[in-house]
């Protein structure tokens, strides 16, 4: 089986020698060492790399796609039906992303979602500061949790 240097692996994958060796630090690649202990990478890391660069774009942390990673069986690249079956358990958080920046983009103009008062609808959105209660940041643009 062919083996790439960590160049070759960044070259093909346009992705940084450090964050090719972040990832190889969170389990999500692998190398072997050379007798003169650089690091070689079998072919079908430029797919999990793909892979991982796709899940990111989801939005999911390195440890969930890691956990992706390991349901795959060792030494194999995922397929096109290991990327159906992963993502499909992700299309729940897609929805939520879409919903969320949504209501971000039909909330913009009047509110930054914060209750902070700072703007002069927030009285009418959130009359004394009854969303403080649902904690900080931009409790409006979060999904519901009914804890209002």
């Amino acid at each position: 089986m062919k083996q790439l240097t960590i160049g070759q692996v960044a070259e093909r994958s346009g992705v940084s020698t450090s964050a090719i060796r972040f990832y190889e630090s969170r389990g999500l690649v692998e190398a072997t060492r050379t007798s003169g202990n650089q690091r070689r990478y079998d072919a079908h890391t430029l797919r999990r790399i793909a892979f991982v660069r796709a899940a990111q774009r989801v939005g999911l942390t390195l440890e969930e796609i890691r956990d992706a990673l390991a349901t795959l069986p060792a030494s194999r690249t995922p397929t096109k039906a290991d990327w159906a079956r992963l993502s499909a358990s992700w299309r729940s958080r897609l929805d939520a992303q879409i919903e969320r920046i949504e209501r971000l983009r039909d909330n913009l103009d009047d509110c930054i979602g914060c209750g902070c008062l700072s703007l002069r609808t927030c009285a009418l959105n959130n009359p004394h500061d009854e969303a403080a209660v649902r904690g900080p940041g931009a409790v409006f643009l979060e999904p519901d949790d009914g804890a209002a």
